[in-house]
């Protein structure tokens, strides 16, 4: 069986099942994922579409259907007594779940650590007596939890198998209505739809003074696949500048703009990996942001700052996150001059830094051994 709440663990998690039945095409593999996962042979016991919320906050107002999720997977792990259940990020649920799996006497393996090292160490007694092996993707976990005298494995990171563009800058701007002599400013607000509501705005006014500043600027927005199209185009006709909607070519988005202002998550060290400098913009709900903000230890939210260890991208959070001071700084950014020139020479360490490609291929190796092992 396995869990994975979130579009970025269905990304990782179909590369995960792809290896796993490639070393074993008769390995049955069921759970909670998306469409990645259910395209490499993953039996969906539920979409991550259902799982569309975020903060602490909004998951009180769905505890009725969380508290349902685990009634009907813990059935399942008594109807079908999977051999070893895979986790994959998705903390707050997957603990949960992962104590259940454990008291049946069914073996766990982490792969996509919780960020314990950004919420404090609260969790990670948790971990320790549920986890046989975690399979970590950041090159300063391993270290971490074999400091704490828990099994760990840094199997590289899955982004550096999967950034890299499919179009040609050309093609994708003929693609899209786009002037390949014009700069592109790309907008990723992010996956969910309560982070996408308080993020897009903010990043569209910072784009309207851009364009009044300058005409031969243009923009194009990356949709991720389950935020509803209609609010995004409620949210466009109240520009006054043309915005292309790109669909399903993120990473073609990341490689061919020369600035991409995008939300904290994955998106950050993706486009990272594409080298496009970019601009961190995040905004939650007033309390979630409040108490996350009390409880996470780290200097910095955007994960490729966190990755370089330095604040190589500059990040605009909650209060911060205004139209008025992320335009000045993607002015900056956009120029051709030192501010520019530092950030792109930054970025181009972070592939070095994650090391070499293969990691879901590693991480079903690791899987296939803790099976064997019983």
């Amino acid at each position: 069986m396995i869990i994975a709440g979130e579009t970025s663990g269905d990304l990782h998690g179909g590369m995960l099942v792809k290896e796993l039945k490639k070393i074993d095409p008769g390995l049955e593999i069921y759970g909670i994922g998306g469409d990645s996962m259910q395209a490499a042979g993953m039996e969906l016991s539920y979409h991550i579409r259902e799982f569309s919320f975020m903060g602490f906050v909004e998951v009180l107002g769905h505890l009725p259907f969380i508290r349902s999720v685990f009634k009907k997977l813990e059935e399942l792990l008594v109807s079908r007594k999977p051999d070893l259940l895979v986790l994959i990020d998705y903390p707050g649920f997957n603990l949960r779940f992962g104590r259940i799996a454990k008291r049946m006497g069914i073996d766990v393996v982490y792969y996509i650590s919780p960020q314990v090292w950004a919420w404090g160490k609260r969790r990670i007694g948790v971990i320790r007596r549920l986890v046989k092996k975690m399979l970590v993707i950041l090159p300063f976990e391993e270290k971490f939890y074999q400091r704490l005298k828990i099994p760990a494995r840094y199997v590289g990171n899955p982004l550096r198998d999967t950034v890299k563009p499919s179009l040609r800058k050309e093609e994708f701007y003929r693609q899209h209505g786009l002037n390949s002599n014009e700069a592109l400013v790309g907008i990723l607000p992010g996956s969910r739809r309560q982070e996408v509501e308080r993020i897009l705005p903010v990043m569209l006014q910072a784009c309207q003074l851009l364009y009044n500043g300058n005409q031969n600027i243009q923009f194009a927005l990356g949709a991720a696949p389950h935020i509803n199209r209609q609010y995004i185009k409620e949210q466009l006709d109240r520009c006054s500048i043309n915005v292309a909607l790109v669909e399903n070519q993120t990473y073609d988005l990341m490689a061919h703009s020369r600035l991409i202002m995008v939300a904290s998550g994955t998106a950050t060290l993706e486009t990272g990996l594409a080298g496009t400098p970019m601009i961190i913009v995040y905004k939650t709900n007033p309390l979630s942001f409040i108490i996350g903000k009390a409880l996470v230890k780290l200097p910095f939210i955007g994960l490729v700052n966190l990755v370089a260890g330095k604040k190589v991208v500059p990040e605009f959070l909650q209060w911060e996150a205004r139209p008025g001071a992320i335009f000045l700084m993607a002015r900056m950014l956009m120029d051709e001059g030192p501010p520019r020139q530092a950030v792109l020479a930054e970025l181009a360490g972070i592939p070095q830094i994650l090391g070499e490609p293969g990691a879901a291929r590693r991480a079903a190796v690791e899987i296939m051994q803790v099976l064997s092992d019983g």
